[in-house]
Formats: structure tokens, sequence, C-alpha cells
């Protein structure tokens, strides 16, 4: 039987020869599902293409990015850690890095203090030493590498006030000797990675460590006791070192010469980079912090005599030490 066709229907129509083939139905069309599963899968999609892309690489990316924030997070921990066992190990509260610009004399004694009410502090008996120099220094010639590894370099010279006599104190070469050596050593402030040291002859230093008269010392570190003492004068960025205790030493050391003035080095150094405050004994039979006033005594009550304001235990008495970090 013959029918007429169906003019209501719509038959596919073929191209024309010169036309490629086009398929009119999309065995995944995303006709029939919902506008949020259509966007899940193209996400799907998106991360196969970038998994096909790269690999294994696509896995690794993401998991070396965890593992940056993690070792990031852990070294800024460290070094706050860090920082704090290495102040703790100084036995100093805060160390102030801007001490050179300040104008008054750090590290001497305050208030009017008498030789006789401080007989630990009193001056041994001894060789000569001067007791007034011309208030004109000369730098002892020499130079040397870097002491310790930090970063932050102090420069030093090596000087000595004119019009000492070489004799009473060994020369300006022995002097510079022990200067050298001393902040050389691991126990001294190069101990902990903070600060490292390196001495120079000529040109502008951040430290002027100086053999000094007695008369001088007092101009620059002040009046107020009557007792031969040292001290940092930062106007001059100038580590004082007495003379006169440098030939006598102090009643503390019991005649240890070597070891006394080894202790001050590294005490008026240690004014000199910024451990401005002075320290007690903390532990009795202990070795003294190295900020402790160690030329007039070892005793809290000794030390406490110069400054009244200091909040200790004055049954403490400790043991003569020379250095900063002495267990190192």
């Amino acid at each position: 039987m013959t029918g007429t066709p169906d003019n209501g229907a719509q038959r596919p129509r073929r191209p024309r020869p010169d036309q490629p083939l086009r398929a009119r139905w999309d065995p995944i069309s995303d006709s029939g599902r919902s506008r949020s599963e259509r966007v899940e899968r193209r996400k799907r999609s998106t991360l196969g293409r970038f998994v096909n892309t790269y690999g294994w690489r696509a896995y690794a990316i993401p998991v070396l990015a965890v593992l940056t924030v993690v070792l990031l997070v852990m070294t800024v921990r460290n070094d706050g850690d860090t920082a704090v066992d290495k102040t703790a190990a100084t036995g100093d509260d805060v160390r102030n890095t801007h001490v050179q610009d300040e104008t008054t004399p750090i590290g001497a004694p305050t208030g009017q203090i008498q030789e006789a009410a401080l007989p630990a502090g009193a001056l041994p008996g001894g060789g000569p030493f001067t007791r007034k120099g011309d208030e004109v220094y000369r730098v002892v010639r020499g130079t040397g590498d870097k002491l310790g590894t930090a970063k932050q370099v102090y420069t030093y010279t090596v000087e000595a006030e004119k019009g000492l006599s070489p004799q009473d104190y060994g020369g300006d070469q022995a002097f510079a000797k022990l200067v050298d050596t001393t902040l050389a050593n691991k126990k001294s402030w190069i101990g902990d990675g903070r600060v490292s040291f390196r001495r120079i002859d000529t040109g502008e230093p951040d430290l002027r460590i100086s053999l000094t008269s007695t008369d001088t010392a007092r101009e620059l570190c002040g009046y107020q006791i009557k007792l031969e003492t040292s001290c940092f004068y930062p106007p001059d960025k100038r580590v004082v070192i007495n003379e006169a205790r440098w030939v006598r030493g102090a009643q503390a050391f019991q005649g240890d010469d070597l070891t006394y003035r080894q202790y001050l080095i590294n005490h008026e150094t240690g004014h000199g980079i910024g451990y401005e405050k002075h320290q007690p004994c903390k532990e009795n039979g202990a070795l003294a912090p190295i900020m402790m006033q160690q030329t007039f005594g070892t005793a809290n009550a000794q030390i406490m005599a110069l400054d009244p304001d200091m909040e200790a235990d004055r049954t403490l008495v400790c043991k003569p030490n020379a250095w900063p970090f002495p267990a190192n």
C-alpha cells in the first residue's frame, strides 16, 4: 500500500557532498542533567586533562607546596626558640644593638661610693701604673681575619693611651695579642653565633679597645666612685681598660691576673656590643655571669653596695669567671 508523505514530520537532511558529516545525537550530552551536575562534571574533566597532561607531576606539585609551607613554619619557630636560648645563655635580659648611639658611659658604677665602703673592690698591691696619661691614643698596628661565623661583624682597633710606660703593662703587642686571642676564643662572645669580630688598624672601627691611665679612665667613666674601674664610652666607641686594673687585677681573682684580664676584655666588650645591664650571682657556688661586676667582688652583698636597686639574693656567692660561654 502506498501512502502520502507526512509533511508535518521533518526528516533529517543529508549533508551535501561538499559538507562534512555531523552527528545530531550526542551520546554524552549534558541534556537532562542539573546545572550542578554539569559543573561538577566539567571540573572532573578539567582535572582529568591536567593529570593526563602532567602525569605524576600533577600529584607532586601540591605535595611540595604543602611541604614548603610546613618547613617555613618550622624555620620561623626554630629561629624564635634559638633567639630565646641564646639570650638566656648570656645571662642578659635585652641586648641593645644601638648602644653606641648613647652619650653616657656604660658599666661605670653609680652613686657616691668611697673605697672604704667596698673593701672587696680595693685595688690590690702590685706593680706600677700610670696615673695620668696624655689623653690621646695610638692605634697598635696589626689586622686579623674574621673571628666567628656570624654575619654581624664588629671591627675593632687595639689602642693604648700615649704617656703609659710599656714596661708597666708589657708593651703594646702583648696587650694586643691578649685582646685578639680572648675574642677569638669560642668561650668568648663569638660562642653563640650572634656576633663576629675583625681587627683593623685603619679606618673607623666599631669598637676601640683601649688601655687607659687611671685619671683618663675616671674622666671617661665618671668620678662617682673612688675605686679604679673600667667602662664603655659610647661617644668614642671606646672600651676603656683601666691600666691599674690590668697591672694589679682584682681581689676576687686571687692573683690570677691572666683570667682577670680576659674577664676585663670580655666584660667591657660586652657593654660595647649592647649588654648594658650588670647581673648578680644567680646560684650559690656557680660561675659568675660575665656581666657581673667581678672587679668589685663575686658575692651579691658586695656588688649591691654599688647598685642598691639591684634585685638579688644577698646571700649568694659565685666563683670568678672570665667568659660569656664558659661551657663551650
